[in-house]
């Protein structure tokens, strides 16, 4: 796919009539932001003086008393957007900071390039690939309460298992996936074939390959469609469109998709499993004669992702209803130990046929995680252990879900809780400061503050400024009510921010 140029866009902008410039960035948070332009406001010198905002108002970036920030767009991103009533190109933006023409240092798509320039200046590498596979609820209606009257979270679903005596007035078909049997059985079970079949086809004309779509595990309408990978940078950009294009297909039908983690209580959750590999002039330095086919540098690469997963958890798995995912029971990877083909294990190694497309896939990552961060962090902590020549040890040849106590015991977990990760991010983040892919870790008040309410809000059973859910945020904590249903949208999740790889954000309620 060639990369388009600033002449490029400007003919897409003439010969297709654009009335409207969106410019797009990425918070902190992983939350896409936006902001339009007439067309007569738009040439070619935008791309190199920017356009203006004010980055005061976006959490964790600039103070009041120094708000300028410019949006420096990449060309290559333009597409047409295919939901706004007027013809208008979007464009994917770097942040600038005006005071020295530099890239923000929290912007996450800026940070991600400098990941990518550290791979390329240590020679370890000079391409990384990402293939994530983002899972995601679609639901029919979506209502939450907590106020001083009294707090609910219900989810709608006519697919849901919960609704086999609902009435309906157009009648009850009766067929819907059971609980954890929702892979994949074809049409009436399966009710979003042509939802998502939509989906692909707006995906494609974005210029993102579609390589398969389906129902997943769990009931309710839980989805996957799968890309093709691609290099880290414009991996990360078409999460973001990908996310973009799912939320506004299922809102034009009337429904809401939310890529929440855990939204609803006894099924199966949603990951976004991240398939990488390192290449080296065109050489897949990830094929080998090793375990499973793989080099040593492959393995040094698993043993870095193990060794800093709890730490990586704060940014993989960034939001309070992250950790209900991550339990035993609903095939989510607890145990961090790598094997072949084994999908109880944290690290898996796919089957190929041909070495070229020898990767290995994190599992415990989900689909609250900034891609930008993620797929940096990943890689960074996958670069270390090559750099330090950290092995990951034996594979697991056994189904990890169903070992002996003895047996179980010898094999750490991943975090069960945010602020479990953060600690671990507090204690080890020197892997993520190289090659000033992060800056100095620092800490205020404000952010201190911050973590203090993420912890008490633990003791909830439902919060207003951060996740809203019917679970406690421990394990082994308070279900809900056993009619499903956690709230629907990634309203208040937590998260770490990037340029203290450490902090606790507390969102306002969204569905990002």
């Amino acid at each position: 796919m060639a990369n388009k140029t600033v002449a490029d866009v400007m003919k897409m902008v003439k010969e297709n009539e654009i009335k409207f410039v969106d410019f797009r960035f990425t918070d902190t948070r992983g939350k896409e932001q936006h902001v339009s332009v007439p067309v007569s406001h738009f040439d070619e010198d935008k791309f190199t003086s920017g356009h203006a905002f004010d980055g005061s108002s976006i959490a964790g970036w600039k103070g009041i008393e120094a708000s300028d920030m410019q949006l420096m767009p990449d060309p290559n991103t333009a597409n047409i957007d295919p939901f706004f009533e007027e013809p208008t190109l979007i464009l994917t933006c770097d942040v600038i900071d005006p005071a020295d023409g530099k890239a923000y240092e929290r912007d996450p798509r800026s940070l991600a390039k400098r990941a990518e320039a550290y791979m390329k200046a240590s020679g370890l590498g000079d391409a990384a690939y990402f293939g994530p596979e983002p899972e995601f609820f679609v639901f029919d209606s979506v209502r939450w309460s907590n106020d001083m009257s009294g707090c609910f979270a219900k989810i709608e679903s006519e697919e849901a298992a919960w609704n086999t005596g609902k009435e309906y007035e157009h009648g009850n078909s009766g067929f819907r996936p059971a609980v954890k049997g929702g892979y994949f059985p074809v049409p009436p079970v399966d009710s979003g074939q042509d939802l998502r079949s939509e989906m692909c086809l707006i995906l494609e004309s974005l210029g993102i390959p579609v390589e398969v779509h389906h129902h997943e595990v769990a009931n309710a309408g839980q989805m996957e469609i799968g890309t093709k990978f691609s290099t880290l940078i414009q991996r990360a950009d078409w999460v973001q469109l990908q996310k973009y294009v799912i939320h506004n297909v299922a809102h034009a039908y009337g429904k809401t998709a939310t890529f929440m983690p855990k939204p609803i209580v006894g099924d199966n959750g949603s990951g976004m499993h991240v398939h990488q590999s390192v290449w080296k002039d065109g050489k897949n330095l990830f094929a080998g004669d090793g375990y499973a086919g793989l080099s040593e540098f492959a393995l040094f690469y698993i043993g870095g992702i193990i060794k800093h997963a709890r730490a990586l958890n704060a940014i993989t798995n960034p939001g309070t209803n992250s950790y209900k995912r991550l339990v035993p029971g609903f095939e989510a990877p607890v145990k961090l130990a790598y094997s072949a083909k084994n999908r109880s294990a944290s690290i898996r190694i796919p089957y190929v046929a041909n070495p070229k497309g020898r990767r290995v896939e994190a599992r415990f990552p989900d689909p609250l995680m900034n891609p930008y961060l993620g797929f940096a962090a990943l890689l960074m902590a996958g670069l270390d252990g090559v750099e330090n020549k950290i092995h990951p040890g034996e594979a697991a040849t056994k189904d990890l879900y169903h070992l002996p106590p003895e047996e179980d015991a010898k094999i750490p977990t991943v975090c069960a809780s945010l602020e479990q990760a953060l600690e671990y991010l507090e204690k080890d983040r020197a892997f993520l400061t190289k090659g000033a892919c992060s800056p100095t870790p620092t800490s205020t008040p404000t952010s201190t503050s911050r973590c203090r309410k993420s912890r008490a809000s633990a003791w909830r059973p439902i919060r207003s400024s951060s996740t809203c859910t019917t679970r406690s945020d421990r394990r082994g904590g308070p279900a809900g009510p056993p009619t499903g249903a956690q709230v629907a949208c990634e309203q208040g999740t937590a998260s770490a921010v990037p340029f203290s790889w450490r902090r606790c954000v507390l969102q306002p309620p969204t569905a990002r």
